[in-house]
C-alpha cells in the first residue's frame, strides 16, 4: 500500500477500441458478451489490480450502473460524487458515502481517513481528476469492438499529457490491456 505522505490515483477501464466507455445512452451490454469471458482474459487481472486499492471514487452515474448489476462488487469503500442528493439502498449503508469537492479536496479527505490508493472509476469522474493533474496510471483495457459513437474516455477539454507505456498484454480474445505511468 501507498505510505501515509501520498496518494495515488488509478484508473482501470475499458473502452471500445474507437474510444468509448459506453453507448450514447450508457449501455455496457457490449462488455459482456460470452467471448469476453473471464477465462480467456489471461493477464488482464481486475480481480489482482483491486487487491491494492484502498478505496473506489466513482461518480453518481457509474455508481447507478454498478447498481444495476446485482451483487456489489467492492469490499472496501466507495466514495460516490454527487451535488445533488442520493439515496444510498440499505444494504449499501456504511459501505457507500457521498462527496463532492475538487479532487485535490477528496483525495484529501480519503487521505484523513488513510484511504491512500484508489481507483478512479466513472467517464466524468476520470476526466476531471486528469484535468486536475491527480491521475497517476492508466489502465486501459482495449475491447476488439468499434462502437462508432459513445461516452468518450477522454474528453476534448485539457492539456496535452506524455504517458510512459508500461506494460501491453494481450489475451486470447483480443482484448489489449495498455498500463501508463501519467507523466
Amino acid at each position: 500500500m501507498a505510505n501515509n505522505t501520498s496518494s495515488t490515483c488509478l484508473v482501470y477501464v475499458a473502452a471500445s477500441v474507437d474510444g468509448f466507455i459506453a453507448r450514447p445512452d450508457g449501455d455496457v451490454e457490449w462488455l459482456q458478451r460470452q467471448e469476453y469471458s473471464v477465462e480467456a482474459m489471461k493477464g488482464l487481472s481486475y480481480e489482482q489490480f483491486i487487491t491494492d486499492i484502498d478505496a473506489v471514487v466513482m461518480g453518481r452515474n457509474t455508481f447507478e450502473k454498478v447498481l444495476g448489476f446485482g451483487e456489489w462488487a467492492y469490499d472496501i469503500p466507495v466514495v460516490v460524487l454527487t451535488s445533488r442528493s442520493l439515496d444510498i439502498p440499505d444494504r449499501l449503508k456504511g459501505k457507500v458515502s457521498i462527496d463532492a469537492g475538487t479532487p485535490e479536496a477528496i483525495i484529501k479527505r480519503l487521505a484523513q481517513k488513510k484511504l491512500y490508493r484508489l481507483y478512479i472509476d466513472g467517464g466524468l469522474t476520470i476526466q476531471a481528476f486528469l484535468l486536475a493533474d491527480c491521475i497517476d496510471e492508466l489502465i486501459i483495457t482495449r475491447i476488439p469492438v468499434l462502437l462508432g459513437s459513445g461516452l468518450p474516455l477522454f474528453s476534448m477539454a485539457g492539456a496535452e499529457r506524455p504517458l510512459k507505456l508500461l506494460n501491453a498484454v494481450s489475451s486470447k480474445n483480443g482484448f489489449v490491456q495498455e498500463r501508463y505511468l501519467v507523466i
